[in-house]
C-alpha cells in the first residue's frame, strides 16, 4: 500500500516536471536583426550568410529583413559560376533595400553580362550618386570609352569625384585627362600632380586604409563583380569581333567592336581604361611586352612627378 502511495506521488510529480525552453525563440527578434546585421556584413562567402538563413524558419525570415539585406556584403552575392534565379532574386532585394553594393554589382552584371544597358548604367548611377567611389569611376570609363554613349565631360567630372574618394585608377585617369585635354581644358602640371599622387599612393603599397574627406577607403581594393566578370567570360563566349580588357583585374568586355585602347608598343593587348593600363603594365605587361624602349616607356607611365616635387629633391 505504501509503495503504491509513493509511485502515485511519483508519477504526479513528473507530470508538472517543466518542458524544454527554446531560448532562441525568446530573443526579440530586434536583437537577432543586430546580429544578423553584423553576420551579412562581415561574410566573406556566400555560404556563411546562407548556412544562417537555412537554420529554421525564424531566421530564414528574419534574414530577409529590409534592415540585414542593406548591410549585406558584396562577398555574400552570387558567384558567376552559381548564377541562379534564387542569386539574382537576393541581388534584387538587397538592391530594393537600399543596399548600395548591390546596386552596382547587379547593375554592372546587367550592363556587361545581360546586355540591358540602360538598366544596367541607371542601377550604377544610382550607387554613384550614394558616393560608391567604384561606381563613380565604373560610370566614367562607360562615359569616356562609350561603352554606353560617349559624353567625355560627363566622364571626367566622375572620374575626379571618384578621385576625390582616393580611388587610384580614377586619379591616373583624371591625370591623364588633364594631361591631354580629353573632355576638360589641358593642363599638364595639374595632370602630373594627380599621377604622382597615384603613383605614390600605389608604390607605397596603400592596400590598406585610406582617410580622405574623413572616410576609410580601399585603395587597392578589388570588387568581387570584376571577378564575377571575370569567372563570367571565361565560361562565356563573347560576341564576334569583341575583346575583353587585358587587366587581370577588371574583366570588362567591348560592348562594340574596336572600342578599347590597344597597347601602343606591341598592339596585343587592350585596355578600357588609362587606369587598367597603367596597373596592368606594372603587375605585368612590363615583362612582356615585345616592343619598347624600357627608358622611354619609365618616362611615360612611371615619371609623373609635379614640378614642385622635382625642385624638392
Amino acid at each position: 500500500m505504501g509503495e503504491q502511495i509513493c509511485l502515485k506521488k511519483l508519477k504526479s510529480t513528473r507530470d508538472y516536471e517543466p518542458k524544454e525552453v527554446d531560448l532562441f525563440e525568446r530573443l526579440h527578434d530586434d536583437l537577432v536583426i543586430s546580429i544578423l546585421c553584423k553576420l551579412s556584413s562581415s561574410s566573406e562567402s556566400p555560404s556563411d550568410f546562407i548556412s544562417s538563413r537555412i537554420t529554421c524558419k525564424r531566421m530564414y525570415e528574419l534574414c530577409r529583413n529590409p534592415i540585414v539585406l542593406a548591410k549585406a556584403s558584396p562577398e555574400t552575392f552570387v558567384r558567376a559560376k552559381n548564377w541562379s534565379e534564387s542569386g539574382r532574386a537576393y541581388l534584387v532585394d538587397c538592391a530594393k533595400a537600399g543596399n548600395v553594393e548591390a546596386c552596382y554589382t547587379y547593375g554592372m552584371i546587367l550592363f556587361y553580362c545581360f546586355e540591358y544597358r540602360k538598366i544596367g548604367q541607371s542601377l550604377i548611377a544610382r550607387a554613384a550618386n550614394q558616393s560608391h567611389a567604384a561606381a563613380m569611376y565604373s560610370l566614367a570609363v562607360i562615359k569616356l570609352n562609350g561603352s554606353g554613349g560617349a559624353d567625355r565631360r560627363a566622364g571626367v567630372i566622375l572620374c575626379h569625384q571618384a578621385a576625390c574618394l582616393g580611388h587610384i585608377n580614377a586619379l591616373r585617369e583624371f591625370g591623364h585627362c588633364l594631361q591631354d585635354g580629353y573632355g576638360i581644358s589641358q593642363n599638364i602640371p595639374k595632370g602630373r600632380q594627380f599621377l604622382y599622387i597615384a603613383n605614390t599612393r600605389d608604390n607605397s603599397g596603400s592596400c590598406g586604409l585610406l582617410k580622405d574627406v574623413g572616410r576609410n577607403l580601399l585603395s587597392n581594393y578589388r570588387h568581387p563583380v570584376n571577378q564575377f566578370l571575370t569567372d563570367w567570360y571565361s565560361m562565356q563566349e563573347l560576341g564576334q569581333g569583341l575583346r575583353l580588357c587585358s587587366n587581370m583585374g577588371c574583366g570588362k568586355p567591348e560592348t562594340t567592336p574596336h572600342q578599347f585602347r590597344r597597347c601602343a608598343m606591341c598592339f596585343e593587348v587592350n585596355y578600357c581604361s588609362r587606369g587598367c593600363q597603367m596597373c596592368d603594365w606594372k603587375l605585368r605587361h612590363k615583362a612582356e611586352c615585345s616592343q619598347f624602349d624600357v627608358d622611354e616607356v619609365e618616362v611615360m607611365l612611371e615619371e609623373a612627378v609635379p614640378e614642385e616635387a622635382a625642385g624638392d629633391t
